[in-house]
């Protein structure tokens, strides 16, 4: 069994331990006092540098882990190989397009896809890349040149860092259909009908997808300050956005106005 040194959250502390690794299992020492199976996890995360696992036996039980990269590296790996998901063989390239531009350095890796609760996970000999599922915003069976050949893909549209970025994944037809099955059923929730929005809540909506702000917007549309927070509203309201910048209004006191009077009177003598 090799033994890492991690942090663990432990009654909403975090705790220094040497956690064991086996071949099926993570042995978690006193006062934690745990083996967790690989084929209990439910779910896996990453948020910086903690590991969140999801283990589901009679209960569910969620355990945060901080380390160092190199130690959730060969962690990630051995869970994602192990863990209760759906997984496959294939090869991927993730992300392969970012603001609607080809990455250079873009390039197929040959590893798996493995869809977990929370994400999708791309892993390789040397990747894992999580897309997480409320991140994705479409999924599309397309065709991409492969070796100056059209071959079909699966097409993954997701948000990373506030940008829209694409990934690619490829493998054999047959495999590929069920593949995209599956991941369209795991996202349906995310699905909308459509009619959640007006006209002009849509033409709000697109203006600040293409990286406009308040102001633009409500010159561009003709509509005032409280008109566009009313849109705004829905909009979060909705799932569709999310709080980045808070717009202030203020109006000067009576010792704000006295400092302007004054202010200007020094300016003018």
């Amino acid at each position: 069994m090799k033994e890492v040194p991690v942090k663990i959250q432990h009654n909403n502390e975090w705790i220094v331990v040497k956690m064991g690794i086996t071949e099926d299992r993570i042995v978690l020492p006193a006062p934690v006092s745990k083996e967790i199976l690989f084929r209990t996890v439910a779910d896996i995360a990453e948020k910086k540098n903690i590991l969140i696992i999801t283990v589901k036996t009679d209960t569910e039980k969620v355990y945060k882990i901080l380390s160092v990269e190199k130690v959730l590296q060969v962690l990630k790996k051995i869970i994602l190989a192990n863990c209760n998901a759906y997984r496959l063989m294939a090869y991927f390239m993730s992300p392969a397009i970012r603001g609607g531009v080809m990455i250079k350095e873009a390039q197929w890796d040959k590893g798996s896809v493995v869809v977990v609760r929370s994400g999708i996970w791309f892993v390789s000999a040397t990747k894992q890349v999580c897309v997480p599922l409320s991140d994705v915003a479409a999924i599309e069976l397309t065709k991409r040149d492969v070796q100056a050949k059209p071959t079909d893909v699966i097409k993954i549209d997701h948000l990373d860092s506030g940008e829209v970025s694409s990934s690619f994944v490829l493998c054999p037809l047959s495999t590929l259909q069920v593949l995209y099955n599956y991941l369209r059923d795991t996202t349906k929730s995310l699905d909308m009908k459509g009619t959640e929005l007006d006209a002009v809540d849509q033409q709000v909506a697109m203006l600040v997808y293409s990286g406009m702000d308040s102001h633009a917007i409500e010159n561009m549309l003709n509509i005032s300050h409280k008109q566009l927070d009313a849109v705004y509203d829905k909009i979060l309201e909705l799932g569709l956005g999310e709080v980045v910048t808070i717009r202030r209004e203020i109006q000067l006191t009576t010792k704000g106005v006295r400092y302007i009077t004054d202010a200007t009177k020094s300016q003018t003598n």
